[in-house]
């Protein structure tokens, strides 16, 4: 571990003086086993806490636990000892746990115990090999391999004011925990202290997840309702795969060395910081920690908050300036709190900074930095931790305002976040998963493999330009998914999805033709791809339709990509038409019809006629006139006399971010008019989208577009606007 960045007057405590070598291990993380007792163990943990531990080469601490050796590998110790100056520890890779860890249970280790300090020194500037810092020590022991080795922290370590030894119960050696550095020092005299090695001080050294710990104040329901709040829209911004995000009570934060393993800590209470916790905080701000506050009173450096009751929950206008001084006007919800500086008071900030557009210019976010260390916080009084819902607005009018800013909000967050030093990076592409064979009517089954068996060549495979796809009884991971190489499982029996419920799409389905061949993928790049080797081939009657939980290439107009979150229902739909139809010489009118099927899915059921969805022109699916919830991408390709037709729509159902959703929709309407209507499943709408979209053809072929224009129109968001729906020049094929 660096030093610290609170000077000390106590004399350095060397590592050699209070132990004495057992193992070591070469690497990084270089590791060593020693044997000590437990007063000078606790002497020992003291001062590493205090950063006054001292190790020989320029090897610094990184951090420190005690281990008890079980009585076989401490007597197969003895047993093997030699003049050799270490021990080479050896572990077995397959070592097994006796038991969870449970971070809440301190072992007593009596005082006859076997006590040994497991610690991992990182190499200085010109220090040595690990081995050669174990030299000049007793030489006693030998080269020892297996050796199961268990944690356990000695009852003593209670004792220990602000202990850095974090509890474990039966951890193998391999999973020593990391170990924050806590300080309790009080802050005279911090914010001045010099702190040269402060970005070696948090670097992660065994790459486990960094915390971004949040502290919402009591252990009431309200605070853990906000908790989940906070981290729902935390982890919406941030790679989860790369954060771990916690709770910190204040209990925790009080007993527990939380700090050095803490990359942000959030401060989400809406009560005030207890003084014992503010002073905890500032210390963390102290040795170049990251804060960031969201609607709570915490403040500092000068900073005074101030209530402003005119305010208070509404929605309001904000103009945030990013480090760049560009600037994003947005629609936010106040907390009804303002920053003031001190009367004659300048205080330092930084770039980032929200101000209200109104007559005094409220101060709603600061940007404020803090010693010499590197610590920093951004204070905010609007509400960027909650989304638009009927439980934060009172009228249609605010909840149309937040919802139509909410993408500015996650920008304003994660323009802070990456202020404070965290990546804000798209998060991991998810794997691809196989694709299902699955039938939405038992009768075309026996039909349908039939055919595959004439079509797949000697190993099961269907090639098209772009993929192959491999029909497979089952699925191992042993088969490998690529975009360009899907294997398709043909048993249904074990098919089993949270996203997709066979049953539920059978049930809501009621075409002749359309839709009744599915294949599903958890995830896929993209559903437009997928049914491009069959389209030509395969019976019309066995109607082909492509669904995935989630896209990875999500394909848009033009070049636009499509964000295909979980919640967004995803198909591709084929469908062929003559040449010489009514529609095979509109053409164009297809994507028409297939946007307005999905607002007709919806207001067709019976008492969700009133959801204010709508069709914008010429292919979007819209909430009013306001907000983008979907789109529909067509792609024809003409053969001979018959135009084959892949409808590759979105549109979101469950998932409320980044614009809005219809479950939102539904639940705003439930509010308004104080109904019941319960909230849809993607499964269920697409299969009735695809039902509604073949009656509309069939009304089209047969009366022309006379016979779909009154529904057109009674949906779509263009009122007093004129627009020409039949020219092939002003539309995208």
């Amino acid at each position: 571990m660096s030093p610290g960045c609170v000077p000390h007057s106590k004399p350095v405590v060397k590592w050699s003086d209070y132990c004495l070598p057992l193992a070591c291990r070469p690497g990084d993380p270089y590791q060593l086993i020693a044997k000590a007792s437990v007063d000078n163990f606790s002497k020992l943990g003291v001062a590493f806490m205090e950063d006054r531990l001292q190790m020989t080469n320029g090897l610094i601490p990184q951090k420190i636990v005690s281990v008890h050796l079980q009585d076989s590998a401490l007597k197969e110790l003895k047993d093997q000892a030699t003049d050799k100056p270490a021990l080479i520890l050896q572990l077995s890779p397959e070592a097994s746990f006796e038991g969870k860890p449970e971070p809440d249970i301190m072992e007593h280790a009596g005082e006859e115990d076997p006590t040994v300090l497991g610690a991992e020194p990182t190499q200085g500037k010109g220090g040595a090999s690990g081995s050669e810092s174990a030299a000049g020590h007793d030489r006693e022991l030998g080269s020892v391999e297996l050796c199961h080795l268990h944690l356990s922290s000695c009852h003593e370590c209670l004792e220990l004011e602000n202990s850095t030894i974090e509890s474990v119960k039966f951890a193998s050696a391999e999973n020593i925990p990391d170990l924050p550095y806590d300080h309790s020092s009080s802050l005279e005299g911090v914010a001045d202290a010099t702190c040269p090695e402060r970005e070696g001080r948090r670097v992660n050294t065994m790459r486990k997840a960094p915390n971004i710990l949040i502290y919402v104040g009591s252990d009431s329901q309200e605070a853990l309702g906000r908790f989940q709040q906070v981290r729902s829209v935390l982890a919406d911004c941030v790679d989860t795969d790369s954060y771990t995000l916690y709770q910190l009570p204040g209990e925790s934060a009080r007993r527990d060395p939380w700090s050095d393993n803490c990359l942000l800590l959030v401060i989400a209470s809406m009560e005030s910081v207890p003084e014992d916790l503010h002073q905890k905080f500032m210390a963390y701000l102290s040795q170049g920690g990251k804060v960031l506050g969201l609607s709570s009173p915490f403040t500092f450096a000068g900073f005074h908050m101030r209530s402003k009751d005119a305010l208070r929950d509404t929605v309001q206008n904000l103009v945030f300036s990013r480090a760049d001084q560009s600037q994003v006007k947005l629609s936010i919800l106040s907390s009804g709190c303002v920053y003031d500086e001190g009367p004659g008071e300048r205080l330092s900030m930084d770039k980032l900074q929200g101000c209200l557009e109104n007559e005094d210019k409220d101060r709603l976010i600061v940007q404020v930095p803090f010693g010499t260390c590197g610590g920093e916080a951004v204070l905010c009084q609007v509400h960027l931790e909650l989304p638009p819902s009927s439980s934060v607005v009172q009228s249609r009018e605010d909840f149309d305002l937040l919802k139509s800013s909410n993408m500015r909000r996650y920008e304003v967050l994660r323009d802070i976040l990456t202020a404070l030093g965290l990546s804000c990076d798209m998060k991991q592409v998810p794997a691809l998963t196989p694709l299902h064979l699955l039938w939405a009517a038992e009768e075309i089954r026996d039909p349908l493999m039939q055919w595959l068996g004439k079509h797949v060549d000697l190993e099961g495979v269907i090639k098209s330009s772009k993929l192959s796809l491999r029909f497979v009884p089952s699925y191992t991971p042993k088969i490998e998914v690529t975009p360009t190489a899907i294997p398709v499982v043909t048993d249904t029996e074990a098919f089993s999805s949270e996203n997709f419920n066979l049953e539920i799409y059978r049930q809501n389905l009621r075409t002749e033709q359309l839709g009744k061949t599915i294949l599903f993928a958890e995830v896929t790049s993209t559903t437009m791809s997928l049914l491009e080797g069959l389209m030509f081939e395969m019976p019309q009657e066995m109607g082909l339709i492509a669904i995935a939980a989630r896209q990875t290439e999500g394909k848009g107009r033009g070049r636009n990509a499509w964000l295909s979150p979980a919640g967004c229902a995803l198909s591709t739909l084929l469908v062929s038409i003559p040449l010489r139809s009514n529609l095979g010489q509109r053409i164009p009118f297809v994507q028409h019809l297939a946007s307005l099927a999905v607002v007709e899915a919806v207001r067709s059921i019976p008492g969700y006629q009133d959801i204010n969805l709508r069709v914008k022109w010429p292919n979007d699916i819209y909430y009013s006139d306001l907000m983008k919830l979907g789109g529909v991408l067509v792609n024809s390709t003409l053969m001979g006399e018959t135009f084959y037709i892949l409808i590759g729509c979105g549109f979101n159902v469950t998932n409320s971010n980044p614009t809005i959703c219809i479950n939102d929709l539904i639940a705003e309407y439930n509010k308004e008019y104080g109904a019941e209507l319960k909230p849809l499943r993607a499964d269920c709408l697409i299969a009735r989208t695809v039902t509604v979209l073949e009656k509309l053809i069939s009304t089209f072929q047969d009366e022309g577009p006379d016979g779909v224009l009154p529904l057109y129109y009674k949906y779509w968001a263009h009122s007093a606007q004129q627009i020409r729906l039949s020219l092939p020049t002003d539309l995208e094929r």
